[in-house]
C-alpha cells in the first residue's frame, strides 16, 4: 500500500510488513484507519483470518475510537479466528497531535502450530504405561475437539496436518466414537484443524463408519 495522502499510514504500513516478513507465516499483521472505522483495514499480511482490505474496524477499534483513554497499547492478549483457531494478538493504537487516536496497528499470532509443539512435548516427557486412545465423557466443545485432535498427532510425533489418510481415518473413528462429532460445527473444526477439505473429512467419516 502506497498512501501519499496520509504519509502516516505510508510509514506504519512499512512496519506491518516488515513486522509480517519477519515471522511469516505464523504472524497476520493488519493495518487499520481509524479515521474510516466503516473501511478501516488498509493492509493486511500473511491473511491468516480471512478478513480483506476495505473491511470495516473491529469492535475494540471502535472502542477505541469513541474513548481517548483507551489502553494505547493492549499486548498478547488471547483471541481466536472465525474457525476457532487459537490467537495471541497485540494492538497497538496511533494517534494524532490532538492525542485522538487514527491508526492502529494490530498482530496476530497463530497459535496452532505452537499449541501441537507443546502437545508434542507433553507427549515425549510423560512416563508410565501408555495412555488410551481419545476418550471423552463430556466432549463439549470445540476446544475439546482442537485439544483432542493435537493429542493424537502428538502421540505420532506430528502435526495434525501432517497426518497421512490412513491416520486421518483411524482419527475421525476415534472421534466419532468419543462423541467429538457431536459437538456444534465438529466437521468444519477437524478440517480447519487437519487442513482439509470438509468433504474429505466427511468421506474419512463414512470410510469409518463402514471399516
Amino acid at each position: 500500500m502506497e498512501n501519499q495522502e496520509n504519509p502516516l499510514l505510508d510509514q506504519l504500513d512499512q512496519i506491518a510488513r516488515g513486522v509480517a516478513e519477519t515471522f511469516a507465516p505464523f504472524c497476520e499483521v493488519v493495518l487499520h484507519d481509524l479515521t474510516d472505522p466503516d473501511h478501516a483495514i488498509v493492509a493486511i499480511y500473511n491473511n491468516l483470518s480471512q478478513r480483506q482490505v476495505g473491511d470495516p474496524a473491529t469492535e475494540l477499534g471502535l472502542n477505541r475510537i469513541a474513548d481517548k483513554d483507551f489502553p494505547q497499547v493492549l499486548a498478547a492478549y488471547a483471541n481466536q479466528f472465525r474457525d476457532g483457531r487459537r490467537v495471541k494478538s497485540t494492538s497497538i493504537g496511533i494517534r494524532d497531535a490532538g492525542g485522538d487516536y487514527v491508526a492502529a496497528l494490530c498482530i496476530n499470532v497463530n497459535m496452532t502450530l505452537f499449541d501441537n509443539l507443546r502437545s508434542a512435548f507433553d507427549e515425549f516427557c510423560r512416563t508410565g504405561p501408555h495412555q488410551a486412545p481419545i476418550e471423552s465423557l463430556n466432549p463439549a466443545s470445540a476446544a475439546a475437539l482442537r485439544a483432542a485432535i493435537e493429542r493424537f498427532a502428538a502421540q505420532r510425533a506430528k502435526t495434525p496436518r501432517s497426518l497421512d489418510p490412513s491416520e486421518r481415518k483411524l482419527l475421525i473413528r476415534e472421534l466419532e466414537e468419543a462423541g467429538f462429532l457431536d459437538v456444534r460445527r465438529a466437521i468444519e473444526t477437524v478440517s480447519a484443524q487437519l487442513g482439509v477439505s470438509r468433504s474429505t473429512v466427511y468421506e474419512d467419516r463414512r470410510a469409518a463408519d463402514n471399516a
